[in-house]
């Protein structure tokens, strides 16, 4: 396969940069129709050559090597007046021309081949990286995205410069080529400037949520596009942070990484989807689809050691790439085509390799004959491979991109070769994103002392320090059953099909089905109906439930049917609960000392009390319902009664814990979140549905908050005891609704607003007090305080308040200026 695309770009389009299979010639820039941002990648430079020349070595092609990189040398110009893209010259060109230097100085030290080679790429290597330089001339030191290679970026002959943005992965995936470049060439320039790169990236995360956005200002560092994911656009920031970890041996790469991974699989990681979410409102996603490139992730998680989610996303891929041939560049999370090309892509091969050697499990093996049976049967073409224009009528799109053959056939390779097959050891070099090969010996190369450093002292260093930097060849999981189990719920999950007709069910036959508005996500007997029904059950990152439903997988055709009524049921539950959306609500303390100055963004329920059509709204004393889930009869009823009921989420339906309030006699209740850090800041708007029956008869209002929120509730009420709330449909001005009484002791007063910030207060005296001055009240708390036992519990409690009040102000700052924006 490789000799029939290689063989054929040689003969039909070299030295043009690539092979158009369909028509079996050359693609030359300004020839043909321009393509956009794809024809950046094309420098008059014989990209596919150079892109090749070390997947040559791999596949033990040596005198094909040699040829080729005497072809280079001869005719291959880096002068050309053209513009191309800094990230695809650096990854491909830049990378191509040090891969293949790697590849000449491992065979010439072998004493048979390339004794002729007096480090021509390396030469030619220095000299684009220095075209590419000029590009790094910002402020910022984030690249530009296009240099012209003889003119660079300024003045008007270079026509760029111009551009203010570029992408994530386009400024953060240089490091490797760089820092290759310089510890080849012993010149730290290089390096530093990919460093600095990188340096500003870090230090422009969002720092609540630790991500990165896909396309950023090179000049002010503003995000321009807040969205964040891990694939097109951001992808290789993240594989070349653990990269850079392993071949330069720098702790602060790893450090990064761990960072960003650890917020990627809170957050974008929904096993087996990845899905894209606002930076800013990191539960919030941020579409409803997913793009090819994410393939790569699972091998990266490999590199990491994080081997299930590993295997579960690699697992939907699989599934999505058996369903339609490929991978589509772009397929929605229920699996459907988003758009229908497929570049021939080798990510998905790519994490194939790496779940092999983690695993050994031979299921990889099939995964990487389905590519190979695919691209024969689909893409062969008699000039080559051809990519696919829509994956859903196999149409051909006349190209074949360099990367097919620097990436897809080295890793296809490597799936199946033995080790006899390998003409070196693969594990003392790194994969590029390109899957060029760098030596890991660069970690120990001297390097200039103008490059910051976390690592031990060069003195210090020998082979032996450096084992642990190196990927964990070794079998991960010896018993096969283990990615087994994981993947199965997967593959049922993607390969929906629609049940055959069952057999009518005689009434009284059998367990009665489960009914939709009975179910609860968290009760082990509904669960294992689910099971029996063919129904799986995928937990979403904001509390959310997600059901499958596969017939097949039912435990009988009558169980099959009931799975297929109780989804049509869930359905028109879930449209029925959706079909009003509410604006938020307010949940205003009151008391002292917050004084209404505190208001809480609360969801609404679409049952009881409608606050919108009350003009005083719901005032009380809160207290915490016992049992705290409301879900059963409450005991603690004497202390509900007449005040507004604390519940958790979670164990029943929200209707049912407002009827249990209700017959305690509360006057209305507040549901708080159990998903721990959720916040109205960073997610959607939460709605409190009924439970499909008749919900005429509660007549409290219930509101809900989340969980940052509700903490704030709950500390407030662990520290002053007894906490007034108002709950409206919005927050009332403080001045005129709430002329509060104070209630201290023996001595009352009555405040406009409160005392520090100036409102007028009067003090009314009782008899036995009348001396008392306005100091009082705060004198009658501190003697209750003195009644507690001994600790500082109660101000460290305070302190808690102030922590939460502060992190919450500065949660909405942050969410107020993404809103300001977006606008």
């Amino acid at each position: 396969m490789f000799d029939h695309a290689y063989q054929n770009y040689m003969d039909h389009a070299y030295p043009a940069d690539e092979l158009m299979p369909l028509t079996c010639r050359g693609r030359v820039r300004g020839l043909e129709p321009s393509r956009g941002d794809v024809d950046d990648a094309l420098g008059k430079f014989s990209l596919t050559l150079i892109d090749t020349l070390d997947t040559l070595v791999l596949l033990n092609k040596t005198t094909e090597f040699e040829a080729a990189v005497r072809r280079v040398l001869s005719d291959v110009r880096l002068d050309n007046d053209i513009v191309v893209s800094v990230f695809e010259t650096n990854i491909r060109v830049l990378g191509g021309l040090l891969g293949g230097h790697s590849m000449a100085m491992m065979l010439k030290d072998g004493g048979q081949h390339m004794q002729w080679y007096q480090d021509e790429l390396l030469h030619m290597a220095k000299d684009l990286g220095l075209r590419l330089l000029p590009a790094f001339n910002t402020s910022s030191g984030l690249p530009y995205p296009r240099v012209n290679l003889k003119y660079g970026v300024r003045g008007p002959e270079t026509r760029t410069g111009t551009e203010t943005d570029t992408c994530t992965a386009c400024a953060g995936t240089i490091i490797l080529e760089f820092a290759a470049l310089s510890r080849f060439t012993g010149d730290p320039v290089f390096e530093a400037h990919a460093r600095r790169a990188l340096d500003f990236l870090w230090e422009k995360r969002q720092r609540n949520s630790n991500l990165v956005g896909t396309t950023i200002n090179i000049h002010s560092g503003e995000w321009v596009r807040r969205d964040s994911g891990v694939g097109a656009g951001i992808d290789s920031y993240y594989e070349y942070l653990l990269k850079a970890y392993i071949l330069l041996g720098d702790d602060q790469f790893l450090q990064r990484f761990n960072i960003h991974y650890a917020s990627i699989m809170k957050y974008i990681s929904q096993p087996p989807l990845l899905l894209d979410v606002h930076i800013h409102k990191p539960l919030l996603p941020a579409r409803t689809w997913m793009d090819s490139l994410l393939a790569f992730f699972p091998g990266l998680q490999v590199l990491k050691g994080d081997i299930r989610p590993a295997i579960e996303t690699h697992e939907m891929l699989y599934q999505v790439t058996k369903k339609h041939n490929f991978l589509p560049e772009a397929f929605t999370t229920d699996f459907r085509v988003h758009w229908a090309q497929h570049p021939l892509r080798p990510e998905f091969a790519e994490s194939t390799y790496f779940l092999y050697k983690a695993t050994g499990d031979p299921y990889y093996l099939e995964a990487g004959r389905t590519i190979l049976d695919n691209l024969n049967r689909f893409a062969r073409v008699p000039c080559g491979f051809a990519a696919m224009k829509d994956v859903r009528t196999g149409s051909h799109e006349d190209r074949m991109d360099s990367f097919f053959l620097a990436e897809m056939f080295k890793y296809l390779f490597l799936l199946f070769a033995e080790t006899e097959d390998l003409p070196f050891d693969v594990e003392g070099y790194i994969f590029t994103t390109e899957a060029h090969l760098l030596p890991l010996s660069l970690s120990t190369a001297p390097r200039s002392s103008s490059i910051p450093s976390n690592r031990t002292s060069e003195e210090e260093l020998d082979d032996s320090n450096f084992d642990w930097t190196c990927p964990n060849t070794r079998l991960l999981f010896p018993d096969p059953a283990f990615p087994r189990n994981l993947r199965e719920p997967i593959r049922s999950a993607v390969d929906k099909s629609c049940p055959r007709p069952a057999p009518y069910r005689e009434p009284g036959m059998g367990r009665p089905p489960l009914r939709a508005q009975d179910f609860m996500a968290n009760n082990p007997e509904h669960l294992e109906l689910l099971r029996r029904m063919g129904v799986s059950l995928i937990h979403l990152k904001d509390g959310r439930v997600q059901l499958v439903q596969h017939a097949t997988q039912a435990v009988s055709a009558v169980a099959a049917e009931d799975g297929v009524r109780f989804m049509q049921e869930m359905m028109e539950l879930s449209s029925q609960q959706q079909k009003e959306q509410l604006p938020p609500r307010a949940i205003q303390i009151v008391s002292h000392p917050f004084f209404g100055r505190v208001v809480l963004t609360a969801g609404p329920a679409q049952f009881g009390t409608d606050l919108s059509k009350s003009f005083t709204g719901v005032r009380g004393f809160v207290t915490v319902a016992e049992p705290y889930s409301g879900c059963s009869e409450i005991t603690n009823a004497d202390y509900v009664q007449g005040h507004i009921a604390l519940l958790q989420r979670g164990q029943c339906m929200f209707a049912e814990k407002a009827r249990h309030i209700q017959k305690a006699g509360a006057i209305g209740g507040i549901v708080i979140d159990d998903n721990e850090g959720s916040s109205s800041d960073t997610a959607p708007l939460f709605q409190m549905a009924g439970d499909g029956r008749n919900t005429d008869d509660i007549t409290l209002p219930l509101l809900f908050l989340f969980h940052k929120e509700g903490n704030i509730l709950l500390e407030a009420l662990k520290e002053y005891r007894e906490v007034e709330v108002l709950l409206s449909d919005k927050a009332r001005d403080r001045g005129e609704a709430l002329i509060l009484p104070m209630v201290c002791g023996s001595c009352v007063s009555f405040c406009t607003d409160a005392p520090e910030t100036g409102g007028d207060c009067q003090m009314e005296s009782s008899p036995t007090d009348a001396e008392a001055d306005s100091t009082q009240p705060e004198e009658v708390r501190d003697s209750e305080k003195r009644e507690e036992p001994e600790g500082d519990t109660d101000s460290e409690s305070s302190q808690s308040v102030d922590e939460l009040l502060a992190d919450w102000r500065e949660d909405l700052e942050a969410f107020q200026q993404m809103e300001k924006d977006e606008l």
